[in-house]
């Protein structure tokens, strides 16, 4: 389908700057009718990478999580091969960014003589206004069997009811506030009740907010025994038999949602409790939990070779050679059009980059942010990982593309092979807006918009920047980025309707969506004044995460090639000083302050090199 962008029809395919390297035919735009190959099918990595090693030439390692399906909550079958809320949106249709939201700075609008800096996942000091209410975790029905001798009051508010069933309030059939233990008691399973799978997700995910998830793994399987006891073992045997195989789907649920809580040994453990004490009760529940933990200890392996792949690689990238050598030197040295000469195929294989890293952020880094810090967190041990870390390599990945794009401009001597740089880069950065990578477009055009770039006035008097600043209107922060908010949502539309993998692609700009989630958190109360948690708040980070939870869930149609990927992902980039001392070398400073900056940077610079 066509996009609702305002600018899509003014983007047209890239030609070649040179002979392709890839020797097969390129397909089109996808926001024209093209078709696409099929996906490879995927598979577990088979071991751990060596730095000379490109990562993404692998296929991704959880594919059961990203196509599997989810039965109905409420059946009677048991269901331990489904997935939570990875494989789809647990929610009707997608959220759009709240509009009240407070707009933000970001440097994707320099001119050419301004400095500005990469944007970065660093939270702003500003907070939304609020949270609005969201779909319901259940009705009554659900309520009425677990709290049939608790009189529901129910009246009217406004043009809603609101009514309270023990310490949970509902507002027109959805939940709006409750204690922390109903809460609880509200997710654990009976012989007639399994939780809505909506709330399940939101529970799991925003609960961090108040208790461990170890803490909270606890409780549950502790209580959904207890219910279960009568003081006649054989009785209790019966009873635990009929509630174990949902007791195992909600353990299934948590562990192919959020497996990163069970890098955590005590969640291991407590894991490993239940399924000795399943094990005695029904061995059909007992058998699923078995394949459950190898699928889990599987998902968490492929994570630690991606984590040992992704700081080797970074690794080899910081092995940068000082700006004057390299720039005396760059006759001899390649450069991205070296690698790849299409701009379609250069974003093409930027999105491979994109999804890989997208698919092993966890939901739960989004709120871990925030949560409760864990007292034995900085201890030592296997499972003792930084809670965010692939969220913070991604933002990484984001400031290295900038700084790779600006190395890029910075390094030819002459001021024609500049300019050809430049022209490539806008055509990529078009490419990508038309496959749907925005994360890609903007750390592009922060990049060119980057100081040492924009000051560069007589390379970028020998270029045409219509396209250009078509694109900077795109991603323009004014209006609390409304354009791009657009665009976004045009391609969320497409990807709703796609016949293709290839249209499916929808990459956000993500520093902006860890800020709009910084910002509800933030300018919403979790806790009311009576005590209960506001779960309207709660509804609302589960939707915005659901809905990234959507997109990092597509297969890349596009081939990979080795080459372009290693050449991203290992090229070494300048640091911000050295990208200054390559711009003075190739256009001279213009006053005094840019001529005291060059001989300090220069100092500066010899004497690292001497150190090191």
């Amino acid at each position: 389908m066509p996009p609702t962008t305002p600018y899509a029809g003014k983007f047209s395919s890239c030609s070649s700057y040179g002979n392709n390297n890839n020797n097969h035919p390129q397909p089109h735009s996808p926001y024209r009718n093209s078709t696409v190959p099929k996906p490879a099918k995927e598979s577990a990595y088979n071991g751990a990478y060596s730095p000379a090693e490109n990562p993404y030439d692998v296929p991704q390692p959880h594919s059961s999580y990203r196509s599997s399906s989810v039965s109905s909550a409420t059946a009677r079958e048991h269901h331990y091969n489904s997935s939570c809320a990875v494989s789809e949106n647990p929610y009707s249709s997608p959220q759009p960014h709240s509009p009240r939201q407070h707009s933000t700075s970001c440097p994707g609008r320099a001119y050419r003589h301004t400095t500005t800096a990469t944007t970065s996942a660093t939270a702003p000091a500003s907070a939304a206004n609020g949270a609005t209410t969201s779909s319901s975790s259940g009705g009554s029905s659900e309520l009425s069997s677990r709290n049939n001798s608790v009189a529901a009051k129910g009246r009217r508010h406004g043009h809603g009811v609101t009514a309270s069933y023990g310490e949970m309030c509902y507002h027109d059939n959805s939940l709006v506030s409750a204690s922390l233990e109903a809460l609880i008691q509200h997710l654990v399973p009976t012989v007639d009740y399994y939780p809505d799978r909506s709330y399940v997700f939101t529970f799991l995910l925003s609960s961090r907010l108040f208790l461990h998830p170890y803490e909270l793994m606890t409780r549950v399987c502790h209580l959904c025994v207890e219910q279960q006891r009568s003081g006649d073992a054989l009785l209790d045997k019966i009873r635990f038999r009929e509630v174990a195989p949902k007791l195992v789907q909600l353990l299934t649920e948590w562990t192919e949602t959020f497996p990163y809580d069970f890098r955590d040994e005590r969640m291991m453990r407590c894991l490993k409790d239940m399924t000795h004490h399943v094990a005695r009760g029904e061995e059909y529940s007992w058998r699923a939990m078995q394949q459950m933990t190898q699928r889990l200890i599987k998902r968490l392996s492929a994570l630690g070779q991606y984590e040992e792949a992704v700081s080797a690689l970074n690794a080899v990238a910081m092995e940068r050679p000082a700006s004057l050598k390299s720039k005396q030197a760059s006759g001899q040295r390649s450069d991205v059009m070296s690698a790849c000469d299409d701009p379609f195929v250069l974003a093409q294989q930027l999105t491979h980059i994109e999804l890989d890293r997208l698919s092993f952020i966890g939901p739960e880094e989004f709120i871990q942010t925030f949560a409760r810090k864990d007292p034995l967190e900085n201890h030592k041990g296997f499972f003792r990982k930084r809670k965010t870390s692939n969220l913070e390599a991604y933002v990484n990945w984001f400031n290295r593309l900038s700084y790779l794009v600006a190395t890029e401009i910075c390094m030819p001597v002459k001021k024609k092979h500049r300019a050809r740089i430049i022209e490539f880069f806008i055509d990529v950065a078009q490419e990508c807006f038309n496959i749907g990578n925005f994360n890609s477009l903007m750390a592009i055009i922060t990049g060119m918009n980057m100081s040492p770039v924009a000051r560069l006035r007589k390379t970028w008097s020998k270029v045409n920047t219509d396209k250009f600043e078509i694109l900077e209107h795109q991603m323009d922060p004014s209006s609390n980025f409304s354009n791009y908010r657009t665009a976004l949502r045009g391609a969320t539309q497409r990807s709703e309707t796609a016949h293709s993998s290839q249209e499916k692609i929808v990459i956000p700009f993500f520093s902006l969506l860890i800020k709009d989630i910084y910002f509800l958190n933030e300018g919403c109360a979790s806790s009311l004044t009576n005590g209960h948690i506001n779960f309207e708040k709660l509804w609302e980070l589960a939707k915005q995460v659901s809905e990234f939870l959507v997109w990092r869930q597509v297969i890349c149609p596009f081939d990979r090639d080795r080459r372009i990927l290693q050449y991203l992902v290992t090229t070494p980039v300048f640091s911000e000083d050295e990208l200054h001392l390559a711009s003075y070398e190739s256009e001279g400073p213009e006053n005094n302050m840019e001529k005291d900056s060059r001989r300090s940077l220069r100092s500066s610079l010899l004497h690292r090199e001497n150190r090191s």
